[in-house]
């Protein structure tokens, strides 16, 4: 499952909501989104406007991969997990924030393992695409490695 989360601000962040909807209906994945406070409604994706702080945790504990905007909460408490997580900052001149500040905060984040930075939805579904190939690589390298363990274990 992906889940997308756009936090709790009061401007709407529809250039991220509809790529991702355009995107869910082209996938053979399940993707949650909360949606925030945009006036559109994804056709393609499961979604809902807010919910409680633990129900938000539950998700992204469920979730294979996470697109988060770049706000400071979601990307602190992102840090938590072992995810793979796309962030897209919002941006002042989609009127999507009323300054630029999430920029400063992806410039942080982007040299973390786990985390992508798109500035431009256009490569949302090459950063998607990318995450799957090179989770199905990571996961491979570790069932290689976890059979070879176990075969020497049961030499011994």
């Amino acid at each position: 499952m992906i889940f997308v989360t756009v936090g709790t601000h009061y401007l709407p962040f529809e250039r991220l909501i509809k790529k991702m909807d355009e995107i869910a209906g082209t996938i053979d994945e399940e993707v949650i989104a909360q949606i925030g406070s945009t006036k559109y409604r994804p056709k393609n994706m499961t979604y809902f406007t807010f919910k409680d702080e633990n129900e938000i945790l539950e998700l992204y504990k469920k979730a294979r991969i996470i697109v988060s905007h770049a706000g400071v909460g979601s990307l602190l408490t992102l840090i938590n997990y072992s995810k793979p997580v796309i962030v897209v900052p919002r941006l002042k001149n989609f009127n999507e924030v009323i300054d630029n500040h999430q920029l400063e905060l992806v410039e942080i984040m982007k040299n973390r393992e786990n985390f992508i930075v798109i500035y431009d939805t256009k490569n949302l579904e090459d950063a998607l695409k990318e995450n799957v190939i090179s989770n199905r690589d990571k996961n491979k390298k570790d069932k290689r490695l976890i059979n070879f363990l176990k075969k020497l274990i049961e030499t011994m």
